[in-house]
């Protein structure tokens, strides 16, 4: 059975590589099935092992498959795209709402104008394009009439980024969109009764009812999120200590704190059942034995607990397994562990097959399954021997531990599982994270009982009494929320209190976690300390570069903004940040770090911000934050916060040159008198830039507009000719003129542009030009990142169609 269930997880996560799914998957679903059941019946020993294992991989896939297409087949149709519709139904999650904007879930029940996907995700802006709107206090449950503009699902797509369109499609959101300021928006019902619209109220109400006794301090949406499980609250800042420090996943509801709350309450309800609930009649463990109503009630806390959490991959993973273990109790058979880990894998990919694209899947399974690798089968000491040599048989029969043995015991086993977990985790962690958090046993130490214990047990019961009794409780759980992210935040300031690499290869995961399985295996094995061995070339790998004299070039997929990564043998660079989305979310948080951080880049050499725009500037701090830097070149203003954020700040100008690894760069604009001229719009003072490599140029131009080409034409056009041409203005109606591309002479034009951007860039004027020129052009809503190696002979790689998805559009 187990080696069906891991053929079909994997058989799961084969399918989420494919471009496309295969042709009737419901047909060649049933036909496996059949010749699954054919292949137990009839085989045995190791071809039953190996036909069970190909057999639930075949399952996987197909089913997987089956479950994708059901989820792709509403569709939003292209021609609806933008499009002002009105639909009537229900808030169908727990809304998020700033002062911005609130972002809600909508389950559509009718719509006026088109048909619309049964579930879509809406925004609804307190202000947008100069219109205002007060925003409604949405709840679940709620029915309402509103007016939207919608799109099909689409995100950034780039190496090491998340991968918006799948989330979409896991939630069963087929459209995106935002509520329209002028209307109708109608309230016609304030609760439409359904079992999720009853969850997501209680949880609504839970939340506001622990913002409003925490109203205003620091650490009151980590409350929320220990017993709602709603994270979305909690500040970029806290969220970077909490992963520096490796308890991120302490700060939601977790399998630990499921178990802890599902123990108690079967505890609790075992003893009262075994007394009779002190009835002196009723004798009711005659009618069911004790540790059956434990297990049942125990189920049942978990239950709930899981569905306030969201039932997020480690809840539902915790709620299989014990589901797995109350049920052989029931059945007086005895669960082996192997197979409840295998079953509640198997249930969480039957019910969600795009679980196995998450983190949270691998590192959920993986971490239980290394705790019973180092623990399950080993030698405890449960009683105290006798002496065998004494004359009193009481003398020589085994005696029970005392209380301090047992409690050095269950510390002993505590150390031994952080011991195994951490160790175990490293692997998977850079796999995963290209980081591994050195502080993390000590930072795990302190915050498991303090989190588990104290602060998870008062903040459900805050959130479950009544006022007068909550508020205290509340208070006291963040107060020890507070104490605890002091001692985090010290901790996570050392200096090597992470550990950053490059996302190893397969091949190298694989041969770090043979040495670390070899490193955990029990005692006599022999030479276990060599496992550790295995890592050297994991930690110490270092980030791949081009060959000297030449460059590689990528354009990511930032959306309505620009944001270049230059690299060279032994240097790296960054042409502007990507726009600002929100008050805590950027391209350089977004995309650019993850990036960095996923290649082992943790220096920059140099940064260059063309121009003040948000769309070019927004991620700057965010990087700069992150990431080390040499120097910055910008034309933004010495007080400008980048500019003083900066390890060194320089304006650019015409003239500047520099040369690293055989790679010449030279800034063609702005001149130095530019900065005198306060009528100049920012764009006109755009950090213009060319780069020469291996006899290939690249020219990064900004938002320079026409009377800035026309300048550039006149004081150096034969220095203009480039290969490559990031489009001036994103392809504006102002820029890309007929005299400045006929000096350029491109072969690649790269749109740096957001998907049905608001400004229509790049415009159709533009696009003739560089048609009528037989320019390449890319298009980074299109083709997502963009990378080209600055060599003869030019390559280029394009992250959507090299990587390519059926989810992708």
């Amino acid at each position: 059975m187990r080696s069906a269930i891991l053929g079909f997880v994997g058989g799961a996560a084969v399918l989420q590589t494919q471009a496309s799914l295969p042709s009737h998957p419901y047909l060649l679903l049933a036909a496996l099935a059949m010749v699954a059941v054919l292949a137990s019946w009839r085989m045995r020993g190791r071809m039953r092992l190996v036909a069970g294992m190909a057999c639930g991989a075949g399952l996987g896939f197909y089913w997987a498959a089956a479950m994708a297409a059901q989820a792709l087949a509403p569709q939003l149709a292209k021609a609806d795209e933008g499009r002002d519709v009105i639909v009537t139904g229900t808030v169908d999650n727990l809304p998020n709402r700033t002062a911005q904007f609130t972002r809600f879930f909508f389950a559509v029940e009718r719509s006026e104008g088109g048909p619309v996907p049964p579930r879509i995700a809406l925004s609804w802006y307190a202000g947008f394009r100069g219109e205002t709107q007060a925003l409604p206090d949405l709840r679940p449950g709620e029915r309402w009439r509103l007016k939207v503009r919608l799109q099909r699902p689409h995100g950034n797509a780039n190496p090491h980024g998340f991968d918006y369109e799948l989330w979409l499609l896991e939630q069963g959101i087929r459209a995106t969109g935002y509520v329209r300021a002028d209307g109708p928006h109608e309230r016609l019902d304030e609760f439409v009764f359904s079992g999720r619209n009853a969850v997501e109220r209680l949880r609504h109400g839970l939340r506001d009812k622990i913002r409003r006794a925490l109203d205003g301090r620091q650490y009151a949406e980590v409350i929320v999120a220990l017993v709602v499980g709603d994270q979305r609250g909690i500040d970029q800042d806290d969220w970077q200590v909490f992963s520096r420090t490796g308890i991120s996943h302490l700060v939601s509801i977790s399998g630990l704190h499921i178990t802890m709350i599902a123990g108690l309450v079967a505890w609790a309800a075992s003893a009262l059942w075994r007394r009779s609930f002190f009835l002196r009649r009723a004798q009711l463990p005659l009618l069911l034995p004790a540790q059956k109503v434990g297990a049942l009630a125990g189920i049942v806390a978990a239950l709930l607990y899981v569905l306030l959490a969201g039932f997020g991959v480690p809840a539902q993973r915790t709620l299989y397994m014990l589901c797995v273990v109350a049920v052989a109790l029931w059945m007086n058979r005895i669960a082996c562990v192997s197979h409840v880990l295998a079953l509640a894998a198997g249930l969480v990919v039957l019910l969600d097959p795009w679980a196995v694209m998450w983190p949270g899947f691998w590192l959920s399974f993986g971490a239980v399954a290394i705790i019973l690798y180092a623990t399950v089968g080993r030698t405890a000491v449960h009683k105290n021997p006798g002496d065998a040599g004494a004359i009193d048989p009481d003398a020589r029969r085994a005696s029970p531990l005392t209380r301090r043995q047992r409690i050095v015991a269950a510390l002993l086993a505590a150390v031994n599982t952080q011991y195994a977990v951490t160790l175990g985790l490293v692997p998977l962690t850079m796999l995963l994270f290209a980081q591994v958090s050195v502080i993390s046993p000590f930072a795990n130490a302190i915050a498991i009982p303090v989190v588990s214990l104290l602060v998870t047990p008062l903040a459900l019961a805050g959130g479950l009494l009544p006022e007068p009794l909550a508020t205290p409780l509340l208070l006291l759980a963040h107060a020890l929320m507070r104490w605890l992210a002091l001692v985090l935040e010290w901790l996570s300031a050392a200096p090597l209190a992470v550990w950053h690499a490059p996302m190893p290869p397969w091949w190298l995961f694989a041969f770090a976690l043979f040495g670390t399985l070899w490193l955990l295996a029990p005692r006599g094995w022999p030479i276990r300390w060599l496992g550790a061995f295995t890592w050297l070339p994991l930690l110490a790998a270092q980030p791949d570069a081009p060959p000297h004299g030449t460059a590689r070039i990528t354009a990511f997929d930032v959306g309505q903004g620009m944001a270049v990564l230059i690299e060279t043998a032994t240097h790296r660079l960054l042409y502007d940040t990507g726009p600002a989305y929100g008050i805590d979310a950027n391209a350089g948080s977004r995309v650019i770090v993850p990036y960095l951080r996923a290649r082992g880049i943790g220096r920059l050499d140099g940064i260059v911000v063309s121009h003040g725009d948000a769309d070019h500037v927004g991620g700057a701090l965010a990087v700069l934050k992150e990431i080390r830097d040499g120097w910055t070149l910008s034309s933004l203003p010495r007080t400008h916060p980048v500019a003083m954020a900066s390890s060194m700040h320089r304006q650019c100008v015409a003239g500047q040159r520099w040369e690293w690894d055989g790679v010449r760069f030279e800034m063609l604009h702005p001149t130095a008198a530019s900065y005198a001229d306060a009528s100049l719009k920012t764009n006109g003072r755009s950090c213009t830039l060319r780069i020469v490599a291996d006899g290939k140029a690249v020219l990064l131009a900004g938002d320079i507009e026409a009377r800035q080409e026309a300048e550039l034409l006149g004081r150096s056009a034969g220095a203009l000719r480039s290969d490559v041409l990031l489009v001036p203005h994103h392809g504006s109606g102002t820029s890309s003129t007929d005299a400045f591309l006929d000096a350029v002479q491109p072969a690649i034009a790269v749109f740096q542009v957001g998907y049905r951007n608001r400004y229509r860039h790049p415009k159709r004027e533009v696009v003739e030009r560089y048609e009528k020129r037989d320019v390449a052009m890319l298009r980074t809503d299109a083709v997502g990142a963009i990378r080209i190696d600055l060599a003869a002979p030019l390559r280029v790689d394009r992250y959507r169609l090299s990587r390519p998805r059926y989810w992708h559009e």
